[in-house]
């Protein structure tokens, strides 16, 4: 077994170990990296869970607070954890509803890695007495992926899980 070189990837990335890194102020789903799979061969889940998540509603400004959980599937390349971190930082500024910023998330992950299969949950911390759980889910059409999108998605709430971020 040997180690990851930077001819897998690594030489593009730009906020690994940048000692001077600059936390954007505005969505910016151009600071999100990639690097190579080094394990195409098979599947396997890679799951990332955010309790910091912040947005704003975009009509009165008030913050959002959420905690997201991105699950996929990666076919040839893997999101840089750094630059998810200062992707979702990006939103801290930005107005949308719950809804949006979930399938937002989505959209630029799949325009990023086109993984095999993409699911993205936001668990948000009630305001006004109520929360807002969104959840999507993407599978590459016309391969198992779609029809493990479609079982999950007719199935994902069949038994909601504790909610212990609230």
């Amino acid at each position: 077994m040997s180690s990851r070189k930077l001819e897998d990837g690594l030489k593009d990335l730009t906020l690994l170990g940048n000692q001077k890194t600059s936390y954007p102020t505005k969505y910016a789903p151009e600071v999100l990296e990639a690097v190579d799979n080094l394990h195409v061969n098979r599947d396997y889940f890679v799951k990332f869970n955010c309790p910091e998540f912040t947005s704003l509603c975009p009509l009165t400004q008030q913050p959002d607070f959420a905690t997201i959980y991105i699950s996929y599937i990666p076919d040839k390349k893997l999101v840089e954890s750094k630059s998810l971190k200062l992707y979702l930082f990006s939103f801290r500024n930005h107005g949308d509803f719950h809804e949006d910023c979930v399938n937002i998330i989505m959209n630029d992950l799949i325009e990023l890695l086109d993984p095999r299969y993409i699911e993205v949950w936001g668990k948000f911390t009630p305001r006004g007495g109520i929360s807002i759980d969104p959840w999507c889910n993407y599978g590459r059409p016309g391969t198992k992926y779609e029809e493990m999108a479609n079982y999950r998605l007719m199935n994902h709430d069949l038994y909601p899980e504790k909610v212990d971020n609230r």
